[in-house]
C-alpha cells in the first residue's frame, strides 16, 4: 500500500472532523442539560409561587437543589461497602455451584472479565492450551482482586479440557 500526500491529508481531515464533531456534540448535550435543569427549577418555582409566595417558592426550590447536590456529593465521597461483598463471598464459598461463583466474580470484576473474554476469544482460535492458561490466570487474578482466600488453592487445580464448553 502506497501512502501519498493526498491520502494522508484526507485521513487527517477525517480525524479532525470526527474529533470536532464529538466535541461539538458534548458541548451541545451539556448546554441542553444545563438548560433543562434551569427550566425545571424555574417551573418548580412558578408552580409553588401561588401557594407560598415567590420568596417562599425560591427558598423551597433552592433548598431542594442544595439537598440533591449534598446527596450527590455524599454518595460520591463515601467509601464502598465491603460488608455486603464479604458476606456474599463467605456464604458463596461453601454453598452454591461453580457457575454461581463465576457469576459473582464477573459481577464484582466486570473489566477484568471483559479483558479475559477478549483474550480467550483471540487465543481460542489458535491454541487451546493458551486458552486454558488464560482462563486459569484470569480466574486467579479476579479472585485476588476481590479478596477471596482461595486464590492460592485454585492454582493447583487441574485445567479444564478445551473440548468441553460450559452450558448455561
Amino acid at each position: 500500500m502506497i501512502f501519498d500526500s493526498a491520502n494522508i491529508q484526507s485521513a487527517l481531515r477525517k480525524a479532525v472532523a470526527a474529533i470536532i464533531g464529538v466535541v461539538l456534540a458534548l458541548v451541545l448535550l451539556t448546554a441542553l442539560l444545563v438548560t433543562g435543569f434551569y427550566l425545571l427549577v424555574n417551573a418548580a418555582t412558578l408552580a409553588l409561587a401561588p401557594f407560598v409566595g415567590k420568596p417562599g417558592a425560591m427558598a423551597i426550590t433552592g433548598l431542594a437543589c442544595l439537598c440533591l447536590l449534598a446527596l450527590f456529593f455524599y454518595r460520591m465521597t463515601r467509601p464502598p461497602q465491603k460488608n455486603r461483598d464479604a458476606q456474599s463471598t463467605r456464604s458463596g464459598l461453601g454453598s452454591g455451584s461453580p457457575i454461581e461463583l463465576l457469576r459473582s466474580l464477573i459481577a464484582r470484576n466486570p473489566l477484568e472479565a471483559a479483558v479475559l473474554a477478549f483474550a480467550v476469544g483471540v487465543a481460542e482460535q489458535s491454541d487451546p492450551r493458551l486458552k486454558n492458561l488464560l482462563l486459569q490466570g484470569g480466574m486467579v487474578l479476579m479472585r485476588q482482586s476481590s479478596g477471596t482466600p482461595e486464590a492460592s488453592d485454585s492454582e493447583d487445580a487441574p485445567a479444564p479440557s478445551p473440548d468441553k464448553t460450559p452450558v448455561d
